[in-house]
């Protein structure tokens, strides 16, 4: 008899998350939460979903964590040929449209939704998603992964124009606590990247710092 195993063990692994970027003056906010599951199952509460690509541009992944791993492998290696044969760093939306050129033109067989986000001396700080079927669009800020569907309103209601850097941070670690409370598949830490013209930093905000909405 075939011994019965668990759902997880024949699951992939799936980043159902919350991802996030604000574009302000002179930069960009990332963030994204750090719950990877198999099935049910979590795999790692502490994943860390905010890739490098370049020294000043980033991505956050969405969807299943193989796929997007070997996207943001590719786009890395011919983002870094791209800047060696022009001898200066690469545009963002060079970036994000080598990420629209593997997601639409493998849309059948990839379940990865992206967003990439950083800074160049030419546009500054610009954010760009590329959802499941290999669109692109260019936004002031984008959400995704399961728990984006939990804070449309609170983003809709709490953006606005002009915002600055400390304003965007507070923004994003908001609206991703709230998805994190609501979304049984995100979770865990918010990691955070801020990239402007210096270069990028990060932050680190664990489970049991985050605002609690739900509390008078």
């Amino acid at each position: 008899m075939t011994p019965i195993q668990p759902e997880w063990t024949s699951t992939e692994h799936s980043m159902g998350t919350s991802i996030m970027a604000v574009a302000f003056d002179g930069g960009v906010v990332m963030g994204a939460d750090s719950r990877t599951t198999t099935g049910s199952y979590i795999a790692n509460r502490v994943s860390d979903k905010i890739t490098p690509m370049h020294d000043k541009i980033y991505c956050c992944r969405s969807g299943s964590a193989a796929d997007t791993q070997i996207i943001s492998d590719y786009v890395r290696h011919y983002l870094s040929m791209h800047a060696i044969e022009l001898s200066e760093e690469p545009d963002v939306a060079t970036a994000a449209k080598i990420f629209r050129t593997f997601c639409y033109y493998n849309k059948g067989q990839l379940m990865a939704g992206i967003i990439v986000a950083g800074y160049d001396d030419k546009k500054g700080g610009q954010v760009f998603t590329i959802p499941l079927g290999g669109a692109l669009v260019q936004q002031p800020f984008a959400i995704g992964g399961s728990g984006s569907s939990y804070i449309y309103g609170f983003c809709d209601s709490n953006y606005k124009e002009g915002m600055t850097k400390e304003e965007c941070i507070t923004f994003v670690k908001n609206a991703l606590s709230l998805a994190m409370a609501r979304d049984g598949s995100s979770g865990g830490v918010i990691r955070l990247v801020i990239i402007d013209k210096s270069g990028s930093s990060r932050e680190f905000h664990p489970g049991n710092k985050l605002p609690e909405f739900w509390q008078g």
